[in-house]
């Protein structure tokens, strides 16, 4: 007897997980050129999903932390090296549900939402 119901592990079903966005759609999107998101993989800001063809994939929690990187670098002046690391602090603290101290309160004042 087969299961119809979806499977939330699907590569079809929507979600925040999901790599849909192509590279020029991703630039579009943030307003950036495809080469600034191609630095952000390198320098190990965001790692997007491969095809089979090696094409890269960005879903929207890639997104979201691409927004959070903007932000901090174009809006608050922070290096690339520090955008990492405050994005990998604010991630750890939400994972670990660590309230967040007051300087980091301020930069979610600043735009800085959810998806790390």
């Amino acid at each position: 007897m087969s299961d119809d119901s979806p499977d939330s592990s699907s590569p079809l079903q929507p979600g925040p997980d999901r790599p849909i966005y192509t590279l020029s759609v991703a630039s579009e999107i943030l307003e950036t050129h495809p080469r600034t998101l191609m630095l952000y993989e390198t320098v190990g800001l965001v790692t997007p999903s491969r095809t089979p063809t090696n094409r890269r994939r960005y879903t929207q929690r890639d997104i979201e932390r691409l927004r959070m990187i903007q932000t901090l670098t174009r809006r608050l002046g922070v290096n690339l090296a520090s955008a990492r690391y405050l994005v990998a602090m604010l991630h750890s603290l939400r994972e670990h549900r660590i309230g967040l101290p007051e300087g980091l309160r301020a930069l979610e004042r600043h735009g800085l939402s959810g998806g790390a």
